[in-house]
């Protein structure tokens, strides 16, 4: 027989009984999907669940591991009693987590406290009230030499942190410093960073020769007596208190310096890394500086040797008049003096904002961390 007589129609009460079971089936099957959704729904959320949970335990730990909660910084008092509208951090300098404020009633709840060595000193000036909150930071700032710092022995075994020009302070910023040209960054911070250009043909036939701007004039500072010498082999302009007006402000010397080809960046008082904007408003306006102050190698650390002529390189002050005399006739080795300018930008932090805002980033970093600053005095003076 052939396949199909295998075959036969199968009955309708045979067709009502298997539909029958396969609806009873099917029931049972929708039945455990549906529980199945239900623990795979369920175990799904709790996965997601402690997943969160873990995230959030490490960003809590990684932010409590490198001190990046916000801090909020108290500025004790403005600086010399000069009143600036405080900074927003992240706008001015992408510094995040900050909050300045000068309100002496946040005293309690401030994670650290700005103190400007100035206000103090003079006694007029108390101190934050002791005992000072959990964990909270005193920030010795000061931005003056040692020559004139008084009072130093007061204060010491008081503060947590320092904050000056020095290189080895615990918040470090200087009154200038140079930026390569490919880490220069874009952005709001740019507006204080001035990039350098390679030197011109007015550059070495600029019609004056040497400026001097002078406020603070002591004849028993070291510079008043360097001028006194100079000036009787090379002529000086002298601005400032005792010399010609000239308007208060950098920018203002910048453009008078346009007019130079070397500027007396001379210090009141020779210390360590103690290099100020005097520096920095001669290379700004592509004068070369002529610099009395710390040692050749101390500058070193912030400029190209070829950037300044320091007069300790020279046995007397008419060999240094003699070599200023000899550049002003001679561009070809002026430019030596001028051609490392088109490698960098001058990076100015303006008074006092940026401080602050840096202070408050130190303090994230270090929260926690409350050791005292035992030596002030002897430190500073080093």
């Amino acid at each position: 027989m052939g396949a199909g007589a295998h075959w036969r129609p199968v009955g309708r009460s045979t067709v009502a009984a298997r539909r029958a079971e396969w609806r009873a089936g099917s029931s049972q099957r929708q039945c455990w999907e549906r529980v199945l959704r239900r623990i795979n729904s369920s175990l799904w959320e709790a996965i997601l669940g402690f997943l969160f949970v873990l995230w959030v335990c490490f960003i809590y730990l990684f932010a409590s591991s490198t001190g990046e909660d916000p801090v909020t910084l108290l500025i004790w008092t403005h600086p010399f009693g000069e009143y600036r509208q405080l900074p927003d951090c992240w706008e001015l300098y992408q510094i995040d987590g900050c909050t300045l404020t000068d309100d002496k009633r946040a005293y309690a709840e401030a994670d650290a406290v700005i103190i400007h060595h100035r206000e103090i000193a003079s006694l007029k000036v108390d101190l934050p009230p002791e005992p000072r909150p959990h964990a909270q930071k005193w920030i010795w700032l000061n931005y003056e030499s040692p020559s004139h710092t008084p009072r130093l022995w007061l204060f010491g075994g008081i503060f947590n942190l320092t904050m000056s020009y020095r290189t080895d302070s615990d918040i470090f910023l200087p009154y200038g410093y140079l930026v390569p040209r490919e880490r220069a960054v874009a952005g709001p911070q740019s507006r204080f960073t001035h990039p350098l250009r390679r030197p011109s043909h007015s550059d070495f036939s600029r019609p004056r020769l040497v400026a001097w701007v002078v406020s603070n004039w002591s004849e028993s500072h070291a510079r008043v007596s360097l001028f006194y010498k100079l000036r009787r082999f090379v002529h000086i302009d002298v601005f400032g208190r005792v010399g010609r007006p000239l308007q208060k402000g950098s920018d203002n010397v910048v453009q008078l310096l346009r007019r130079y080809l070397f500027y007396l960046a001379l210090e009141n008082s020779l210390h360590t890394d103690y290099i100020t904007e005097k520096l920095w408003n001669a290379v700004l306006a592509g004068a070369i500086p002529v610099v009395l102050g710390p040692p050749r190698k101390n500058y070193e650390r912030f400029l190209p040797p070829e950037a300044f002529i320091h007069v300790d390189d020279f046995a007397t002050v008419q060999d240094l008049a003699r070599y200023l005399l000899m550049l002003k006739s001679n561009p070809g080795l002026m430019r030596r003096h001028l051609d490392w300018r088109g490698r960098y930008s001058v990076h100015r932090p303006v008074f006092w904002g940026e401080h602050f805002c840096s202070a408050c980033k130190a303090v994230r970093k270090s929260k926690g961390r409350t050791a005292l600053v035992k030596d002030l005095a002897v430190w500073f003076h080093s």
